[in-house]
């Protein structure tokens, strides 16, 4: 089996004249559709009408574009090639954000929106994104400024993201007597030998001091220009920002921490029974987080991987085990760590072709076979959403990681329910490790980007103080879980996310994903194979409605803080299990 993604059917190269070509009509039809818009001689209905057919066709054209050329980068960070048509797409990105306030502004000026939306059916299949677009136009920049503003990002906020992403895939750690990358390194924190977690971990941090100050640049400029943005476009914060770019209330987010900070008590007692499993008395070393735990300290393979999701994904529908096969045999996936090759792992939709691109680190964990479930969850999200008009595709952040939760949750409850008593603690370690760093770490996340963010009002924050505040919200959100005296300063350096332009507090999302993703699957183990259809379409109706809107949909009120404590109080039984577990084998 080919360990490496399939890119070309998309383009054959970057000598490819159709790649050459698409990337310089870009500007042209933008210019084209923006003419549309200002073409007096058109009704409303007409000139929204084409618009929006238009657009279906640009939008698939960036689409291909821009997964091809930020793939090729993803695994291959030093392609000269991709650099330069990259920077052309970002040229081409400032155009299309143009363009989107234009018919944003186009809309928002319409007398009778509604009456409009009536007299089209094909309008009507978009009217959410209509109504959105007339409510967004009061944070849209002044149209004198907007341009200039967008420029300079290229510049800003984009080049950062992009020096950052580089810097992280080129760092070589001196680990032992070789020179690895740093995504290969990080990975040894699942090695069952406790010698080779801490020696990766030394490593590791003994090579940050390489890249610290400019990736201290990174995201000091980054996290300012989002401030500026904020109060440009007339937000009160940048969370307020985010918020709104999210479709989530203030509401959904506070019961969400409150509930979370309920439960941090049991995430510390889990911890610190892992702790003791591993021979440690004051709480868990960083570096032993990940830690195989149980007498299961099985690797796997990509072939056995790719079975045992088939398998058990098969479980909850036979349409998801072929789903993932056909991801395996078309070569969607981009599996192996390798030099120029980032970080984690992440899956882009390409929706005009009706297929995914998943990029993983795999190295043969238990929690790479979760990860590959996680990533392929959401590509099912992607196929959900196959045939939309691409403005009804857009999910918000808190909602997008529905899909490769739920797939997370299906595959370690299918795992348990059939595994051997001796694997039992080793499964229950992997879920509670991966939900502890869904709820507790990603808060130690928010409360150091509220901070940085906060802190730049005054000043560019220093490589220290990025440290301290990094180790203040470890302690704040991990307690004695942890052991102070191994904790990880360097997480704000390692962690894309912050350094992701345009997308701020790309953290709670993920914690959101997870107690939302195990409510859905609190629907499905109470209705069965009947609330499969269920589930699909609520998934296909994430770009359709407010947050709390979908999710009420399936009957959850994310504005309730006993729905998030409902959620919470499952992991809460794993970890009473997996105490009453480790207590029997200290």
């Amino acid at each position: 089996m080919n360990d490496r993604w399939d890119l070309s059917y998309l383009y054959k190269g970057f000598d490819d004249e159709a790649l050459k070509k698409d990337l310089a009509s870009l500007p042209l039809e933008v210019e084209r559709l923006q003419a549309l818009l200002a073409d007096k001689s058109l009704s409303p209905v007409d000139c929204l009408e084409r618009f929006l057919d238009e657009n279906e066709k640009l939008s698939a054209r960036v689409d291909g574009l821009a997964n091809y050329i930020m793939c090729t980068l993803a695994v291959d960070a030093t392609n000269a090639d991709a650099c330069a048509a990259n920077d052309q797409l970002e040229v081409a990105f400032t155009s299309l954000e143009l363009l989107s306030s234009a018919v944003t502004r186009y809309v928002a000026a319409l007398p009778d929106l509604e009456g409009v939306i009536a007299a089209s059916q094909k309008l009507q299949s978009i009217a959410f994104a209509l109504r959105e677009m007339k409510g967004n136009a009061a944070h849209l920049l002044p149209p004198a400024a907007e341009p200039w503003m967008l420029e300079m990002q290229l510049s800003g906020g984009n080049a950062f993201s992009q020096l950052r992403d580089k810097l992280d895939s080129t760092l070589s750690v001196d680990y032992r007597e070789e020179h690895l990358p740093l995504a290969a390194v990080r990975g040894k924190a699942y090695d069952p030998d406790p010698a080779v977690r801490k020696d990766a971990y030394d490593a590791e941090l003994a090579a940050y001091p390489k890249m610290d100050l400019p990736m201290s640049f990174c995201l000091n400029s980054i996290k300012m220009e989002a401030r500026t943005l904020a109060k440009a476009r007339g937000f009160d914060s940048v969370l307020d920002m985010t918020l709104h770019s999210s479709r989530m209330d203030r509401q959904t987010l506070d019961a969400m921490w409150s509930a979370i900070r309920k439960y941090l008590p049991d995430f510390r007692r889990y911890l610190k029974a892992k702790g003791k499993l591993l021979g440690h008395e004051n709480g868990l070393p960083f570096y032993d987080l990940f830690a195989p735990v149980g007498e299961s300290t099985r690797t796997f393979s990509v072939e056995e991987a790719r079975e045992t999701l088939i398998r058990e994904m098969g479980k909850f529908t036979p349409e998801m085990a072929k789903f993932m096969d056909n991801a395996f045999e078309q070569r969607w996936i981009d599996l192996y760590p390798r030099d120029g090759k980032t970080g984690g792992a992440f899956c882009s939709s390409v929706h005009f072709a009706d297929r995914s691109l998943v990029m993983t680190n795999f190295q043969g964990s238990f929690s790479d076979v979760s990860t590959l479930a996680h990533e392929l969850g959401h590509a099912w999200h992607n196929r959900c959403l196959a045939g939309l008009p691409y403005p009804m595709i857009d999910t918000p952040m808190p909602l997008a990681e529905t899909a490769s939760i739920f797939n997370e949750t299906m595959l370690s409850w299918q795992v348990l329910s059939s595994c051997a008593p001796a694997e039992r603690l080793y499964l229950l370690e992997n879920g509670l490790m991966e939900a502890t760093q869904t709820v507790v770490d990603i808060y130690s996340r928010f409360l150091f980007e509220s901070e940085v963010i906060e802190t730049r009002a005054d000043h560019s924050m220093t490589v220290d103080e990025l440290k301290d505040a990094m180790l203040r919200a470890q302690k704040a959100s991990y307690g004695d879980g942890l052991d102070e005296n191994f904790l990880h300063p360097y997480m704000w350096a390692c962690k894309s996310h912050y350094y992701a332009s345009g997308y701020n507090f790309y953290n709670f999302p993920y914690a959101f994903g997870l107690l939302f993703g195990k409510g859905v699957f609190a629907r499905w183990l109470e209705k069965g194979e009947a609330f499969v259809p269920d589930y699909c379409r609520l998934l296909r109706s994430c770009g359709s409605a407010p947050v709390a809107d979908v999710a009420a949909g399936v009957g959850i009120d994310v504005r309730s803080e006993e729905f998030w404590c409902s959620s919470l109080e499952v992991i809460r039984k794993d970890i009473d299990e997996f105490c009453r577990l480790a207590e029997k084998k200290v």
